[in-house]
């Protein structure tokens, strides 16, 4: 089915691993895809914004992350809840608005949150996850330092998609966002704010060329978003984020800068969402020609051929996947709805 090929990071990884990471990657686009069902045919109501096509970015990022480190996401979450070790079930039960949601059914798509594996929340607001994340990375490095004073330590990796421990000296954070995001105010004060205090953190952002409609090239003078980190002292990179080996090895170097308290870091992943910005778009403003373009370029594809992964062993795979998806439907169908003293106990205003 795929030819094999060669790359630094799959001499260093098992292929035991990087079947795990191909099955996260098609478990984030099978789910996706149930979803744009789920929504378009009324079962579940409101909007959605799909990650298919983004897949390669949140699992090479997290792959690279352990359970004591944290992210923060976008409106275009659910990828990052999934590769960051969440539980299928759960976000479908979320999005389905039922209480065995990790929010409990309130947060729904835009704003679910699960800190107990790292997921600081998505967000509907555009760069809102930049200064939480800020923050959060703050709050680390101040509590590593408290407890070891030096801010070093070791601990073990328990997401359940990863296959190994992943040793760390002091824990980080990551914080996605799209290119649309890198022209609020917000990015200007969290950037500066973690290169003036060195804090351990990575700023992801997810370059899909369209913030809903408008091109980037139509509201940003500068050459690429990652351009913009030598005004702040610190490293930046522009990636092709549809190659796993290469989202994991620019990444590999910024966990390690953040781990041994050498700041943040910028990457630009440049990608495509293979979906309208949400239910409702038309992708008017994009051709079919370029769409057909960029799924030539498929992350999921591009990694099955680096593994040299046999048809029959994709197809079970898949097959796994989308029974799991299915499972996932299910829990969410069969789950309670919120009790009205659960809404209630939230409400602080």
């Amino acid at each position: 089915m795929h030819p094999a090929s060669s790359s630094p990071d799959s001499a260093t990884l098992s292929p035991q691993e990087l079947s795990i990471h191909l099955r996260t990657m098609l478990l984030i686009r099978r789910f996706e895809e149930r979803l744009d069902e789920l929504f378009a045919s009324g079962v579940i109501k409101g909007t959605s914004h799909l990650y298919a096509g983004q897949e390669a970015v949140a699992t090479g990022v997290c792959s690279l992350l352990s359970h004591d480190d944290y992210i923060t996401s976008t409106h275009r979450g659910h990828g990052h809840f999934l590769a960051k070790g969440g539980s299928a079930p759960a976000l479908m039960a979320e999005l389905f608005g039922k209480a065995t949601g990790p929010s409990k059914g309130r947060g729904g798509s835009q704003h679910v949150a699960d800190y107990a594996v790292g997921f600081l929340g998505s967000n509907g607001i555009t760069a809102g996850g930049l200064p939480i994340a800020t923050g959060a990375a703050l709050a680390v490095q101040m509590r590593q330092q408290r407890e070891t004073g030096n801010g070093k330590r070791e601990t073990g990796n328990t997401n359940p998609r990863l296959p190994t421990s992943i040793p760390q000296q002091t824990a980080c954070v990551a914080s996605f966002f799209g290119e649309g995001g890198a022209n609020q105010g917000t990015f200007h004060e969290s950037l500066n704010m973690a290169a003036v205090w060195k804090l351990p953190i990575l700023f992801i952002c997810e370059n899909n060329l369209y913030a809903m409609s408008t091109r980037l090239d139509e509201a940003s003078s500068g050459p690429t978003i990652a351009a913009r980190a030598a005004g702040y002292g610190i490293q930046g990179a522009v990636v092709d984020g549809t190659d796993f080996f290469a989202v994991r090895a620019a990444v590999e170097k910024a966990v390690e800068r953040a781990r041994c308290g050498d700041g943040p870091t910028l990457l630009e992943m440049h990608t495509y969402r293979y979906y309208g910005h949400s239910k409702s778009d038309k992708r008017e403003y994009r051709t079919r020609a370029e769409e057909d373009d960029w799924r030539t370029r498929d992350c999921i594809e591009k990694l099955c051929a680096a593994i040299g992964l046999e048809a029959a062993d994709f197809e079970a795979m898949d097959a796994e996947v989308m029974r799991e998806v299915d499972e996932a439907v299910a829990f969410a169908q069969s789950s309670a709805e919120p009790e009205v003293e659960d809404w209630e106990s939230v409400i602080y205003a």
